[in-house]
């Protein structure tokens, strides 16, 4: 296959846009340490390490910027430069703004805009103090997701496993709104008994017909990931998802601290069925992000 879809990474310009954690020099975070990317990671390296793989197409997921819509227009710029590379991206929106609408307007003006992103939780240790699982508890979260549905923005979803069940709750009242799990709902504990909660707990997203999930971002529980490491989780997305609510996702540049891009596709291709291939690895990203390639 010569037409893969990577449906998960970042780009960032230290010069151009403003990342307070890539400027955090010795802050260990809950990935690990992100000092060997805290330098500009630009489409021409990610090019150069995702087409000799097969990949041809991507979607840019916002990543930490002080001003998301600073971030957005950036990579805009970069898509209008290199009309050879079809690219689309998730922006990130606080959904509990007083000027959501103004918010979402300025986005919809963006040509490759198609989601919008705000993360629930990323890791307990850093969410108990980002607070950002408060965001399920305010009622706008949710008023927020409605709107996006209603304007054909899909949203992404960061979380961790112990925040489904309520999160399944508010999704269960946007059933418009299209939702892409990252990084297949973080499970961060990859012990056998982990690894059951997780699945236990990942039923319910699944059950939602208007959530996909990708497999994105594994390496950052598991610095060490090999195939038959993370083979649970691929066959667990896969059994309850269906290889067309599944797409895949290298999480670069931040995976790229675990290993590189060519033993990352290596492993997936070898883990998912040849017969869904097809599907995880371009056609569930073309259809849910709207990407028109060739």
């Amino acid at each position: 296959m010569t037409d893969w879809i990577d449906a998960h990474h970042h780009l960032w310009d230290l010069e151009a846009v403003l990342y307070p954690w890539l400027m955090a020099r010795g802050v260990e975070r809950f990935f690990g340490d992100p000092t060997p990317i805290q330098r500009n990671y630009l489409l021409r390296e990610f090019r150069s390490e995702a087409a000799p793989c097969g990949v041809g197409a991507s979607i840019h997921i916002q990543v930490g910027a002080k001003n998301g819509l600073d971030e957005a227009r950036w990579v805009q710029s970069i898509a209008d430069a290199n009309p050879g590379w079809p690219m689309a991206q998730v922006v990130f929106c606080d959904l509990t703004s007083a000027d959501l609408s103004n918010q979402l307007d300025t986005i919809q003006d963006l040509p490759t805009a198609r989601g919008v992103r705000q993360i629930v939780g990323r890791a307990p240790g850093e969410d108990a103090q980002t607070g950002t699982n408060s965001l399920l508890d305010d009622p706008r979260f949710l008023d927020g997701l409605q709107e996006a549905g209603r304007r054909d923005l899909s949203f992404d979803l960061q979380l961790i496993p112990d925040l489904i069940g309520k999160t399944t709750r508010i999704l269960a009242q946007a059933s418009n709104t299209r939702v892409a799990l990252c990084h297949a709902g973080s499970p961060h504990d990859r012990t056998p008994a982990g690894l059951k909660s997780w699945a236990q707990r990942l039923r319910a997203l699944s059950d939602l017909p208007h959530v996909s999930c990708k497999l994105s971002g594994l390496g950052m529980f598991d610095h060490n990931w090999t195939p038959d490491s993370i083979r649970p989780i691929v066959e667990i997305c896969l059994e309850q998802f269906g290889p067309k609510r599944v797409m895949f996702g290298s999480n670069f540049p931040v995976d790229k601290l675990y290993g590189n891009y060519a033993a990352l596709v290596q492993a997936y291709r070898d883990l998912v069925p040849a017969e869904a291939q097809s599907a995880v690895f371009r056609e569930t990203a073309a259809h849910f992000y709207d990407l028109e390639v060739p």
